[in-house]
């Protein structure tokens, strides 16, 4: 998982006037890499309670998400889109994970995902 994610992953960042056409190729490519990494993240967090708690958390949160994720739903322009994206980011998250958490409060390796949400 560790070497998938630091050797696999790639998500290019494009100035905004090469994606904003989505059938542009830079459009669509970045897309695909934005899906592709998902999908991984999807993968990672469904070894929780399998692989150590906090080996599943710095790779699946701190490495993918805050690393690659974020700085694509941030260069994501705000719509259906970047909604669709942040749901299916959601979507992955192991529910226990916020059993005992306090209302109002988050994961720390969340903050900056729920940051941008708050945006």
């Amino acid at each position: 998982m560790k070497k998938s994610v630091e050797e696999d992953v790639f998500i290019p960042l494009y100035p905004k006037s090469s994606v904003e056409d989505k059938s542009s190729l830079c459009s669509k490519f970045q897309e695909r890499r934005f899906w592709s990494a998902v999908k991984l993240l999807s993968n990672i967090l469904l070894w929780d309670g399998i692989v150590p708690e906090d080996t599943v958390r710095d790779l699946g949160l701190s490495k993918l998400l805050n690393r690659y994720l974020l700085l694509s739903l941030l260069n994501t322009p705000p719509g259906p889109d970047s909604i669709e994206k942040c749901n299916k980011v959601v979507a992955c998250l192991p529910e226990r994970w916020f059993r005992d958490l306090k209302s109002g409060s988050t994961l720390p390796e969340l903050l900056n995902f729920c940051q941008h949400l708050l945006q």
